[in-house]
């Protein structure tokens, strides 16, 4: 998407425009848009139609029914399509996804460190493995069961877990959702460590084909310790040396290291393509924060006015960010 410069003309004179971001959730997605849209007046139709249209392409699939499910989550949009087409496996998955968001939203309701009942949980895991049941191939009701599992007090078994993401890569082996999942269950901040995550993520980064967006689980774990790290130490002071924190020699090579297997790989001819977008706001966060001018510079360039809520909003306000990083390219 071209970034927009048109000039607006007053009179004699013309002056550019002045570059906005823009934190359109769908990405430019104008077909999702107004799907999600559909659901928010009640109406499905539209919803069935743009998920049987999008077919076996796994990572368009995977970004949409993520958003759609946030926009079901808070109607009965979805139950009236599964009651109308009890048989049609996308209402199904959609369902269980939207399942997961709802039970997310109850944790957050009832604030940070309070338990959520078990069985709350275990409705939507039920949700998730009918939904499998129902479309055998799609990847996506996995992703739903490594998001949930992560609510569990203590976690899941580490055996269940693993068949879980198997049972992902089996369908779709480079599913990069699935795998942010899976880091996040990993991370500090739910059942793991710094360590951990960081090992699943070089792991996955490391067998990666070269043109595909999972090299960046390594930028992503960088964000999942800032976060974790800044929290903790909110009210006591900056923390020592995390000025660095993406500045440091090893965070400086592998974001090269993204930089080469991923954009290296990909055809440049190629449009960054909505469900890229997401993913591709972690690669440039992490090399405007680097100070890695070049890098930035051409990210930037790709990503347009395209902007992601995350992962910018952890480290200050986004449109701030984005536009003072632009500047101090020389891009605006």
């Amino acid at each position: 998407m071209a970034v927009r410069r048109r000039a607006r003309r007053t009179g004699r004179s013309s002056r550019p425009e002045r570059f906005v971001p823009d934190f359109d959730p769908d990405f430019g997605d104008r077909a999702l848009t107004e799907a999600r849209h559909d659901i928010v007046i009640g109406r499905w139709q539209g919803v069935r139609d743009l998920l049987a249209a999008t077919g076996d392409d796994w990572a368009r699939r995977t970004h949409r029914l993520r958003l759609l499910s946030h926009a079901a989550a808070g109607s009965s949009t979805v139950e009236t399509w599964r009651a109308a087409e009890p048989g049609n496996p996308d209402a199904a998955v959609l369902r269980a996804a939207t399942e997961v968001v709802r039970v997310f939203d109850a944790a957050i309701a009832a604030g940070r460190g309070a338990a959520l009942e078990r069985g709350r949980i275990d409705a939507a895991v039920d949700a998730c493995r009918a939904a499998a049941e129902t479309a055998p191939e799609d990847p996506m009701p996995w992703v739903s069961l490594l998001s949930v599992a992560r609510l569990y007090e203590g976690g899941v078994p580490r055996r269940e877990l693993r068949h879980w993401f198997d049972e992902l890569r089996r369908r779709d082996p480079y599913n990069t959702e699935g795998h942010i999942q899976v880091l996040r269950y990993l991370s500090a901040r739910w059942h793991g460590t710094h360590g951990s995550m960081y090992d699943f993520a070089r792991d996955a980064a490391g067998v990666a084909p070269p043109g595909t967006p999972l090299p960046v689980l390594v930028q992503v774990a960088r964000v999942e310790e800032y976060r974790y790290i800044a929290d903790g130490a909110l009210g006591r002071g900056p923390v020592r040396g995390f000025d660095q924190h993406w500045k440091h020699e090893l965070a400086v090579t592998e974001l090269r290291r993204t930089h080469a297997r991923w954009i290296g790989g990909r055809d440049p001819d190629r449009p960054v393509a909505p469900e890229e977008v997401a993913d591709l706001n972690f690669l440039v966060h992490a090399a405007c924060h680097a100070g890695e001018a070049e890098l930035a510079r051409e990210l930037l360039g790709m990503l347009g006015v395209r902007a992601a809520w995350v992962p910018w909003a952890y480290t200050g306000d986004p449109e701030e960010q984005f536009l003072r990083f632009r500047d101090g390219l020389g891009m605006s």
